[in-house]
């Protein structure tokens, strides 16, 4: 259990894709402003992530170190493709409102970063972990700012009006610069508390 503990903590703290590795981060300008598709979408990246690095973990020995990487891309297609069908049969509405974002999932460089540095070299149950673990510590910071996004921008909170009537919506924090604004920010605080931390 003290390897599992220690990769969790390492992908949602440590080595955080997003705030400390600084990966994946063409989603936070993507979907943050709306809340339900950003949980959705980073759901998504986390089931791909973990099972292709189960895949890539259980197939390593098999595959030529020549087609290793293109390999590695076609397992991750796979997944992507099937997480698109998916929200094309049960959620239309949020598979037409993310558009072509969730076919780019393949380009996603936390996916193929895991796949490579991790389920490479090391056994099917700790990658799945690992690419599970990773995609969680990528959603924890993009639900982060799409939860503030779509608040101060909409005044809503999964598409539920929760500010006052008189509440001015924030035009800002529904346009893409909003988000890399709210990730340099969300980055700056997590670095003081690092900091703190380490006193």
């Amino acid at each position: 259990m003290g390897k599992f503990k220690e990769v969790f903590l390492k992908n949602t703290w440590y080595e955080n894709p997003v705030f400390v590795l600084v990966l994946g981060i063409c989603s936070t300008l993507a979907v943050t402003n709306n809340l339900k598709n950003t949980f959705i979408m980073t759901i998504g990246v986390m089931l791909v992530t973990g099972f292709s690095n189960l895949t890539v973990s259980l197939l390593k020995n098999l595959i030529p170190s020549k087609v290793r990487m293109i390999t590695q891309v076609l397992i991750i297609s796979f997944y992507v493709i099937i997480v698109d069908i998916i929200l094309k049969a049960y959620l239309p509405d949020v598979s037409k409102a993310l558009g072509p974002y969730v076919g780019l999932i393949i380009t996603n460089c936390i996916i193929m970063g895991r796949a490579e540095a991790f389920a490479q070299s090391n056994p099917p149950l700790i990658s799945f972990w690992d690419g599970i673990t990773s995609g969680f510590g990528y959603m924890i910071v993009l639900v982060t700012i799409a939860f503030f996004r779509e608040l101060l921008g909409f005044g809503t909170i999964f598409g539920y009006k929760v500010m006052p009537g008189n509440f001015v919506n924030w035009t800002i924090m529904i346009m893409p610069p909003s988000a890399f604004f709210m990730l340099a920010l969300f980055i700056w605080i997590v670095k003081g508390f690092k900091k703190e931390g380490a006193k």
